[in-house]
């Protein structure tokens, strides 16, 4: 094929990359002819299938985790094919080269990019499949195919008329149009409005499918004993009491530890326990949250590596009143309600995957390796998600290579399933961080220097991602939300800097990446700054900020639904905080109140801009979603190390949000036509400033580290 005709309409490139590519005449010709024979769907391009019932089938090249894809990406399709929306039905898109993130390279969930990394791309599917279906009808009734138009599901010119699923056979025989025109945006039907989700009746009523749902036939469950520590490897292990337990049948020993395979899982469960292994403990038995915190503050005292810098910082700061504070966020586990699992089923032809993850082509390769196949032998089929929030999007693919290992090993078709226990000490958390700020004031109390120094692990290095995301020594989601703070601007003197000291204990990005800690240091000084200036929050922010800026506009939007400055109601207190991720402007204000030490947050005013909006229902939901994701963290979880190992081990003690705590929230959305951003992430980042500044309102108490404890 001539590489115009590869790139026909609809593709688009990005970084060189092609990240749409149609079916190739003869593959279309081959469904028509097997379209003959049967109603099977005849799919007019990579992403669209149209039935000859009717049904339009999209198929979703992202994963489904709550984040609410399945039905804003579905919206952008349907709303350029212009096709009943009754008739959509939506499917996760195997692991193949056409679907590849149009950034990244690779088929992959995160980053809160879905929606606006396909946007143009699927307009021009829809709009592309509903050429191709005018096309067939106006040879049909021999007329020009500018004579007819569509609607809900049908073309029509004049007295004729025809369904899609009629026309699907023909247009499927069709060349693929050079150029397609999209609707404008007052032309939508779809885009802009308020839709209910597509999975939700499938959710409430069971019969949704997730990972830890799949059964094949003669499965066995497995349940893998794991290091008791970051890099211990096994020496020797006895399994004759594991294997005495009824229902096991086997045990065998993979790179991450021995698996105990049996007819059910709690015959796994009790094998593993009962498993006798002598292990090799290594250096990171020595590891502890007190020597870490103790190593970080030391580093944190020295000049790290530059990752922003303008003026002369050092000389700003002599014969100045300096203000200087310390901050410190812990290791945080993901969490999913779904834990980890992996179903591997290896035949003669391949090996097929069931699971639900976020790294499609990472797993592919990575299993295709260990068994010795081609990546396109290794078929991946993405189930839906119990929760991800990036600990389903590793660059190692720990748990389902595991599971690879564990099914080449036993020869078995077989479930590796993790336990919330194996969760919480599993590893890939989000880094602990520490910062030491320090900041002088000028005479009209806007900061004149500002020296932010970062201690933490890379998520980044060792990863194929390094060569991109780490320049020049900085890991850049370490410094986001830091390096690049709106604030600096107007800073004369600053600088960011960077210490990444490297442990065995493995990281992971987490909801909101390194937003989820320099969000709460940023806003949280700042805060400090507008006190320390005899300010008010939202004054000293919005003077920081350009008249124009996003950051302005949420804020602006925010402080007018909140009511800010007027009365609250007893013992309630304010706090507000603003921030900027993933191509999204988060603005939140917090009303608490504190009563026995214990933090109660009553109310969140949300207001986002995040450009256009596909689904104001979708970015809602993820506002809220975020929210509650955030103050888990800003009021429960911690993770802790002792000897080497995680000390909490379920959510008695690694604690998330309860029901009870859930706060009532507000989302507004601004109007904007800029630039589309994320909306799976964002709301995260300004909850726990946004609360601790709130907290400080109340009591005088300015709470540095989290989670907020009260003195």
């Amino acid at each position: 094929m001539k590489r115009r005709d590869f790139l026909k309409t609809g593709a688009t490139l990005s970084a060189g990359l092609v990240v749409a590519c149609f079916m190739p005449p003869g593959m279309r010709r081959a469904f028509a002819q097997d379209a003959a024979k049967k109603p099977a769907p005849i799919p007019p391009n990579a992403f669209v299938r149209i039935a000859l019932d009717d049904t339009v089938t999209v198929l979703l090249k992202h994963s489904e985790m709550g984040q609410g894809v399945w039905t804003s990406i579905p919206m952008v399709i349907a709303e350029e094919l212009d096709c009943d929306w009754s008739k959509i039905h939506v499917e996760h898109a195997p692991a193949a080269p056409e679907y590849a993130h149009t950034v990244f390279g690779i088929q992959m969930t995160g980053g809160s990019t879905s929606t606006w990394e396909s946007f143009d791309q699927l307009r021009h599917a829809g709009a592309t499949a509903r050429a191709l279906l005018i096309a067939a009808a106006a040879q049909k009734w021999k007329t020009q195919a500018a004579d007819c138009h569509t609607e809900k599901g049908f073309v029509m010119c004049g007295a004729n008329k025809a369904s899609y699923g009629e026309l699907a056979e023909a247009a499927a025989k069709l060349p693929m149009p050079d150029a397609v025109k999209l609707k404008g945006i007052e032309e939508f039907t779809l885009i802009g409005k308020p839709t209910q989700r597509l999975d939700s009746k499938a959710k409430v009523t069971g019969t949704a499918e997730f990972g830890i749902d799949v059964k094949r036939p003669n499965m066995l469950i497995a349940v893998v004993a794991r290091a008791p520590v970051f890099g211990a490897k096994v020496k020797s292990f006895d399994a004759a009491k594991a294997k005495s337990i009824a229902g096991v049948v086997e045990v065998v020993q993979v790179p991450s530890g021995v698996a105990v395979l049996a007819k059910h899982f709690w015959a796994a469960k009790q094998g593993r326990d009962a498993l006798t292994i002598d292990w090799d403990l290594g250096t990171g038995a020595t590891i502890s949250t007190t020597g870490l915190r103790e190593d970080y503050r030391k580093q944190a005292q020295t000049l790290g590596t530059v990752a922003k810098q303008a003026g002369d910082v050092d000389a700003a700061f002599k014969g100045t009143k300096v203000i200087e504070s310390e901050y410190e966020v812990p290791f945080l586990a993901h969490a999913p309600m779904e834990p980890e699992n992996c179903t591997v089923e290896i035949g003669k032809d391949g090996a097929d995957i069931y699971t639900g993850t976020q790294f499609q082509t990472m797993d592919q390769n990575l299993s295709a390796k260990i068994l010795g196949l081609k990546p396109e032998q290794v078929r991946i089929h993405t189930m839906f998600l119990g929760g991800g929030f990036g600990r389903r999007a590793n660059p190692t693919s720990d748990y389902v290579t595991e599971a690879v290992q564990v099914a080449k090993a036993s020869g078995k078709t077989v479930k590796v399933v993790w336990t919330r226990e194996d969760d919480i000490h599993g590893g890939y958390y989000r880094p602990m961080w520490l910062s030491k700020l320090r900041a002088t004031l000028g005479k009209d109390g806007k900061p004149a220097a500002w020296s932010h120094t970062i201690v933490g692990q890379s998520i980044i290095a060792g990863t194929p991602f390094a060569p991109m995301m780490i320049k020049d020594g900085i890991d850049a989601t370490s410094v986001e939300g830091a390096a690049d703070a709106p604030y600096l601007e107007n800073i004369p003197a600053h600088r960011v800097d960077l210490h990444s000291p490297s442990s065995p204990i493995s990281v992971l990005w987490w909801r909101s990446v390194g937003h989820s800690h320099t969000a709460f240091v940023v806003e949280s000084f700042l805060d400090e700054l507008a006190h320390a200036a005899k300010q008010d929050p939202l004054t000293y922010r919005r003077a920081l900020l350009p008249e124009k800026s996003r950051e302005r506009l949420a804020l602006d939007l925010a402080a007018q639904k909140f009511g800010w400055g007027k009365p609250l109601a007893k013992g309630h207190a304010a706090g507000i905080a603003v921030h900027q991720s993933f191509g999204s402007y988060v603005a939140q204000i917090a009303e608490v109140s504190v009563a026995n030490k214990q933090i109660k947050v009553h109310r969140v005013v949300c207001a986002i801009d995040c450009g256009p909006v596909v689904n104001p229902l979708t970015v809602e939901a993820q506002m809220q979603s975020g929210i509650a994701f955030g103050l888990g963290a800003a009021l429960h979880s911690e993770l802790t190390l002792k000897d080497g190992k995680i000390e909490q081990s379920n959510f008695h003690n690694y604690t998330v949000l309860r029901l009870n705590e859930m706060p009532h929230v507000e989302v507004h959305i601004v109007p904007s036509t800029d630039k589309m951003g994320g909306c799976g992430e964002p709301g995260t980042p300004p909850i726990a400033p946004a609360v601790a500044n709130a907290v400080f309102a109340a009591t005088g108490q300015r709470l540095r580290k989290l989670p907020l404890r009260l003195a």
